[in-house]
Parts: structure tokens; C-alpha cells; sequence
């Protein structure tokens, strides 16, 4: 007789131990919980919908509710109605950001939670002054699988860059200070950007520009820029990174920093890629530890007024190049197997983008991508975020999502094939019209492919989580602009709904959207000011 196996419901802490030891269907439950959460957005609980209604009998068993339980649930589901709706507005003065269910007014000192049905205030920060102004940011989240120093480090924190060379460490569900830093009293720190996300991040100071004055005197300036690289959790300083002549040539325009490469950009359209590991195993001149005395300060301490974070990176002779390309609007690197997207500084070709593998800089067959787009907006391509194999190229009427086929050790070339496309639908348009005496007029210019009185795509956004392509399509219809969104699958290009927005769309200015499961934010500007509307799913009773 076969021995009797009791059904027990299994909790977080022991699925996180059976993940850890490799036993199969261990993250089942938080799988099954975003099948369940994609089809209540879709809302394909339709009676002809099996596919869906066993995912969802699968998904509530794997809570351990009994298969009486499941179908009354199912039921009761197929009864109800789901939409988005507008729950929430406002404007401020200043630029809007929202990230991670947080949406930040007046440059990040109010602070709204997404959380709840109608977005409520988390915190308000004292107002500051010019001087103390926030300058950048970036959200951190702490690790999971690491113990660190103090209980605040664990807990999820903002990054925020003042205008007076301050770096502050603030509680993202307060905003109370937890970690002050001072960068520098010589060189103004402006931006903030992650190296690799959660580990690394750089803040990068403005350009040392060389004045007409300065000219005339004789006086040149071998820095073009600072660098300061910092880890997060705990926050720690790698060192202060001198972007010189020496080093990286003359005619830099811009430098990044992305998964331990340095990006240089020349006025010569040239691009220039470095290891920053090489950089600071070679030129790194004491180790810097923040709060701790420097000799390079004269004994001062690292990070605390008036000192702050002295050089200790200085490049004196020419680096090794481990990538070079000549491009006329930079370069991307992504892909699996490595590629690297660039359009070629030649005038012939510069609509064009090409895509080649990075290991030996072959072209990939069907490797030169060309919308042929008639518009006022340029196309855009780039590596899809959560597919690594994968290209979205998109233009004002199209979208291709094309794949890269190719193996990592294989002599041939790997290959462009288009994987799916998405289109907007068109209105034929005459190029002849009749006057109302009865004169023909035949049109002397072409339609643009934006024109704001067709369907055009404005934003592509990506929900990983629900594996979902939110598409804004303006629609052109009456005097006021009328845009919506288009719900795709992220894998094959289905279209599953569609939801309008309530809010005029003006193509003139700036606008941004995200899609975070159960929340739309539109974030718009009108004029001088910035409008924020969030939509939530909400359900009705059929």
C-alpha cells in the first residue's frame, strides 16, 4: 500500500530553504501568484477562456484551497468587471519622479506611496535652501542575502545629491538622514547613475570647461571631469577617478560608467571604452575609508567638511582601449551572445543603425536596420530590457522586435530575424482635395509619419513581472489629442486590452508613463508646469 502523503500548506520561509537546495516547483507560489495577477489586468476570465481558468484552478491550489474552493472562486471571478481608473492628480512647479510605487514632488522632498487605492503622503522633508537643493538621485534596495552593519542599512534608502557636494543617505519611507557625506570643496558633483544596479554607483561632476579668459592667459586644464565611485550597502568609497588628456585624449564631450566599462565620447564622434578595473588596480594611490584619516588629506578624514574625498585615481600615461567605434549618436553594448548597436558617422548611413557582435566586430546578417521613417522624431533602437536576446526598434507607426540568433563560439555570423512586429492602424489620405468651386489641388508635400492626425506610438513600456508591453497610441481625433494604451504579451506580441487615458494629450511637450502592475502613472508637462495622473485596477460587479 502506497503510504498516505498529508497535503500541509508550505510557508515563505521553508519555500526560500527548498529554492536553495535546488528542489523543483520551490518558487511556484510567487509564479502562480503574478499568473493569477496578469489574468485579473487582462481580465481574460471568460467562460471560452480554458486556458486561463485552469491557470487560475492551478494557481489557488497551489495556496492549498480545496477544489471546491478553486471553482467557487473561478465563478465568482468570471462575475466581476475590471478596469483602470483615474483615482488621482497633481501638479507641481517642478519635475515629477516616480519609481519603485514612489512618485516625488518638488524635487524629491514630498514623497507619495502608490500603495494604496488613492496615493497617500509618505513623508514631507523641511523645506530646503538653494544651497541645500537636490541635484539627482537613485532608490536602493538592500540585499537580501547579506548581513550589514546597522539595521538601517537593510531597509530600503534614497541617494540624493545636493548642489552644495553633499551625497545623503535618506530612509526611503521617512526621509529621515541616515549617512551624510561631503564630496568636495574644488569640483561640482551633478549627477548620479549606476554602474551596476544595487552594487555600484558614480556620481559625476559637471565639465572643467576651459573659459575665452582662461585662453587668453595661457592657462589649460588637463581635467576635463571628476568621478566618484562609491558601493552601496554598506556605502563605501572606491575613489575619486581624474577624466584627464593623459589618459583618455583630447575632445571628450561625455563620460559613463555601466557594468564596470567606462564610455568616453569624443567631438570626433569617436567612442572609447576602458576597464575600470584595470584603471584602479594601475593607478589607485591609497585606499580610502570613509570616516577614517587620509595622508592624501593630511590627516584629515575622508567624506566630512571641509576636506571631503581628495583624488586618488589619477591616470599619468595612456590607457589600453578594449573598444573603439565610430558612431554619429553613440553606442549601446547588450545582447546574448555580446553585441554592440551604433550608427555609422557616414551621412549616407546615418538613419541607419547596425548591429555587430562585439567579439570581432562582424556584422550581423540582416545587421543593418533602417525604419525609412519620413518624420520629425527620429526612430529609436535599443536591447530589450528583459530579454537578452532580443532588439525593439521603434518607429511612429511601427515596432519590430527582432531576435538575435547566434551562437557564443560559432565562426559564422549570427543573424537579425524579426520576431514580431506591431503596427498602428492608418487613415488613407488623398494628396488630391477639391476646392469648394471645384478646383483640384494636388498636395506638393508627403504626409509625415507622425503626423498628430493619424495613430502614433509615443512610449513603449515593459512590466516584467506580468511579462506585458504597455504601448501609448495617440489617435489624432478631434481638436483635442486622445491617446490610449495597449496592453501586448512580451513574448509574442498578442494584443489582450486596451485603456484609455482620460487626459488630453499634447504631442508638444514632454511626457513619460509606467506601468507597475496594478498602476498607470502619466506624468505630463503643460507649459511650466508638471501634471501627474495615476489609474488603479478597480473591480466591479457585472
Amino acid at each position: 500500500m502506497a503510504r498516505y502523503k498529508r497535503k500541509s500548506t508550505v510557508n515563505a520561509a521553508e519555500l526560500l530553504s527548498m529554492r536553495s537546495r535546488g528542489i523543483k516547483d520551490a518558487g511556484s507560489l510567487y509564479r502562480h501568484s503574478f499568473k493569477v495577477f496578469r489574468a485579473l489586468v487582462l481580465q481574460v476570465m471568460e467562460d471560452n477562456c480554458l486556458n486561463s481558468s485552469f491557470c487560475l484552478y492551478k494557481a489557488l491550489q497551489t495556496y492549498s484551497f480545496p477544489p471546491r474552493c478553486c471553482t467557487d472562486r473561478i465563478k465568482l471571478i468570471k462575475k466581476e468587471n475590471r478596469s483602470f481608473v483615474k483615482v488621482w492628480s497633481k501638479t507641481s512647479k517642478s519635475p515629477v519622479m516616480y519609481e519603485n510605487g514612489k512618485i516625488y514632488f518638488d524635487n524629491y522632498q514630498n514623497c507619495y506611496s502608490c500603495v494604496h487605492a488613492v496615493p497617500q503622503i509618505l513623508y514631507k522633508m523641511p523645506k530646503r535652501s538653494t544651497q541645500e537643493k537636490i541635484e539627482d538621485a537613485l532608490l536602493c534596495e538592500s540585499p537580501l542575502e547579506q548581513t550589514l552593519p546597522t539595521s538601517s542599512d537593510h531597509n530600503p534608502s534614497l541617494l540624493v545629491l545636493t548642489a552644495n557636494n553633499w551625497l545623503l543617505r535618506l530612509s526611503a519611507e521617512t526621509g529621515k538622514e541616515l549617512q551624510s557625506v561631503y564630496l568636495s570643496p574644488n569640483y561640482k558633483f551633478k549627477y548620479l547613475g549606476w554602474d551596476s544596479s544595487q552594487e555600484i554607483f558614480y556620481v559625476k561632476s559637471v565639465q572643467n570647461k576651459e573659459t575665452p579668459l582662461s585662453r587668453q592667459a595661457g592657462v589649460t586644464h588637463s581635467a576635463f571631469m571628476y568621478l566618484g565611485i562609491f558601493r552601496v550597502f554598506p556605502l563605501q568609497i572606491v575613489g575619486i577617478l581624474e577624466i584627464n588628456k593623459k589618459g583618455f585624449g583630447s575632445g571628450i564631450t561625455d563620460v559613463l560608467m555601466h557594468h564596470g566599462v567606462l564610455a568616453v565620447s569624443h567631438s570626433n564622434k569617436k567612442v572609447k571604452m576602458y576597464s575600470i578595473e584595470h584603471i584602479v588596480q594601475r593607478y589607485l594611490t591609497e585606499e580610502l575609508t570613509l570616516g577614517k584619516q587620509s595622508s592624501l588629506l593630511g590627516g584629515k578624514k575622508v567624506g566630512e567638511f571641509p576636506c571631503g574625498i581628495p583624488v586618488n585615481i589619477q591616470v599619468t600615461d595612456s590607457i589600453p582601449v578594449l573598444f573603439e567605434v565610430t558612431s554619429n549618436n553613440g553606442v549601446q553594448v547588450g545582447g546574448n551572445p555580446w553585441h554592440y548597436i551604433y550608427s555609422p558617422a557616414i551621412k549616407q548611413q546615418r538613419e541607419t543603425h547596425h548591429i555587430c557582435s562585439l567579439k570581432d566586430s562582424t556584422l550581423a546578417t540582416n545587421g543593418i536596420q533602417n525604419l525609412n521613417c519620413y518624420s520629425l522624431e527620429s526612430d529609436v533602437i535599443f536591447f530589450h530590457p528583459t530579454n537578452s536576446s532580443s532588439v525593439v526598434h521603434i518607429g511612429p507607426t511601427i515596432i519590430n522586435f527582432l531576435k538575435i540568433v547566434g551562437e557564443v563560439d560559432s565562426p559564422l555570423p549570427s543573424k537579425i530575424v524579426k520576431d514580431f512586429s506591431l503596427t498602428t492602424s492608418r487613415k488613407p489620405s488623398s494628396r488630391v482635395t477639391v476646392t469648394s468651386s471645384g478646383r483640384t489641388v494636388k498636395k506638393r508635400f508627403q504626409q509625415l509619419d507622425d503626423d498628430p492626425s493619424q495613430e502614433n506610438f509615443r512610449i513603449l513600456e515593459f512590466e516584467d513581472e506580468l511579462d506585458l508591453l504597455a504601448v501609448v497610441v495617440t489617435n489624432g481625433e478631434g481638436d483635442e489629442g486622445r491617446s490610449h494604451i495597449q496592453l501586448h504579451d512580451n513574448l509574442t506580441g498578442q494584443f489582450h486590452r486596451k485603456i484609455d487615458l482620460v487626459e488630453c494629450w499634447d504631442e508638444t511637450y514632454p511626457h513619460q508613463m509606467f506601468f507597475d502592475r496594478d498602476t498607470i502613472i502619466h506624468i505630463e508637462q503643460r507649459n511650466t508646469n508638471f501634471c501627474c495622473h495615476v489609474y488603479k485596477l478597480k473591480t466591479t460587479r457585472k
